[in-house]
Parts: structure tokens; C-alpha cells; sequence
């Protein structure tokens, strides 16, 4: 694996899940010598948490409470679970990580030790990317490749849109900000020529006034001097 390769998966986060040390143990050695970046946690309970599934979230599946915030500061590009554990199923967590809207994006690759058709299907129906039967091996985990690959593509895609939409939205405002301004910019110049018009009347209708009282005064001045 060339220098540019490993530099570009090792920002691939995985986070593996299995309720077996060893399990565990094994698939983070595989994982890390892909380059991968890894976390293990041993329940489903445990991965919810970290990837940031509410307490709400669990007792009514059908509101959406995991924090986006969360989600993008752990980076978690890909998970992996086995699917018999205590408590919680791997089946179990990929039904409640596509029930939600932030974490439903997020690929998910089941692991079991039992050969088992209908599980199988029903994991892969449901929305599993890959089921590996244990143990895992390397050339398992280089199936991940693809899936990551896939992710990667489809969140640059979706952050180009939302900013697409962003920018769209400035526009508008701008575009409604300036035409505010412009019928501000309108009112005041038509508030403006009414004053003009105004004042002129005025200073016509004063100065024909002015002109009739020169000419009174004019003639009362002519009687004076005549009838005087």
C-alpha cells in the first residue's frame, strides 16, 4: 500500500462492535492494518451511545434525538457488529441506527460464527452492507473499501448541496434586501418631487400675489396724486 493510499484510509473511522474480547481484539488488529482508525465497544447499548443515540430516541423509536454535532465530530465512517450479543442484537442495532435520519447513512457490516441463510437475508434486507462469517479475515475487511468509498462520496455530494442551498438562500435574501432598498429609495424620491411641486405652486401663487399688490398699491398712489 503506497504513503497516498494509507494517508486516505486512515481517515476512515470504524467502530466495531462484539460482546467477545478476542472478537474484539482480532477485528481491531485487521481493521489497523488496514489503516483504518478504530473504536471497540463490547454492546450495541454502548456503540448507540457513542454514536450518540439519546435516551429519548430508545423509549420512542420513532422521534429522532441524536445530536448532528455529535455525529460529525466522531466521524464514525463504517460500523461493524456482531450479530448474537447480550442484550442487544447486531440485528437489533442496524434496525435502530436506519430508523434514524442521522445515523441511517452510516454503512453497517454484520459478523457471526453460525452459517444461517434466513439471518443472513434478513440482515442484508434490512439494510447490512456485508455479513462475514467468523473469524474475519483480511480479505473480509478489504470489502469495506467500497462501502467507505461510497459514503465518502455520497457526504461531499450532500455538504455540496446544503451549500448550494445556502448560497441560494443568501441570493434571495440579498436580492430581497436590495429590492427593500430600492422602493425605500423610490418613496423618497416621489416624497421628494411632491415637495419640489409644492413649493413651486407656492412660489407662484406668492409671487402673483406680490404683483397684484404693487399694481394696487400703484393705483391708489395715481388717485392721490390726482384727486389730492
Amino acid at each position: 500500500m503506497g504513503m497516498a493510499a494509507a494517508a486516505s484510509e486512515s481517515r476512515f473511522h470504524v467502530l466495531a462492535v462484539d460482546d467477545s474480547l478476542i472478537d474484539r481484539k482480532l477485528i481491531e488488529r485487521l481493521l489497523k492494518t488496514s489503516s483504518y482508525q478504530v473504536t471497540t465497544v463490547d454492546s450495541g447499548c454502548k456503540a448507540l451511545e457513542f454514536l450518540g443515540w439519546s435516551e429519548e430516541e430508545r423509549s420512542n423509536p420513532t422521534e429522532t434525538s441524536v445530536s448532528p454535532n455529535i455525529h460529525q465530530e466522531l466521524g464514525v465512517n463504517l460500523v461493524i457488529t456482531d450479530y448474537c450479543m447480550p442484550g442487544m442484537t447486531g440485528y437489533d442495532l442496524l434496525k435502530k441506527m436506519k430508523q434514524s435520519s442521522y445515523l441511517r447513512n452510516i454503512p453497517v457490516v454484520i459478523m457471526s460464527s453460525e452459517h444461517v441463510p434466513s439471518r443472513i437475508n434478513r440482515c442484508l434486507e434490512e439494510g447490512a452492507e456485508e455479513f462475514f462469517l467468523k473469524p474475519v479475515r483480511l480479505s473480509d475487511v478489504n470489502k469495506l473499501k467500497p462501502h467507505l468509498m461510497r459514503t465518502k462520496f455520497k457526504n461531499i455530494m450532500g455538504n455540496q448541496e446544503r451549500e448550494e442551498s445556502k448560497e441560494e438562500e443568501t441570493g434571495i435574501r440579498t436580492q430581497k434586501q436590495q429590492n427593500v432598498g430600492l422602493n425605500k429609495s423610490n418613496a423618497m424620491r416621489k416624497s421628494s418631487d411632491h415637495e419640489g411641486l409644492s413649493l413651486d405652486g407656492l412660489r407662484q401663487k406668492y409671487s402673483g400675489f406680490t404683483v397684484i399688490t404693487l399694481l394696487l398699491s400703484l393705483v391708489f398712489s395715481l388717485c392721490f396724486l390726482i384727486f389730492g
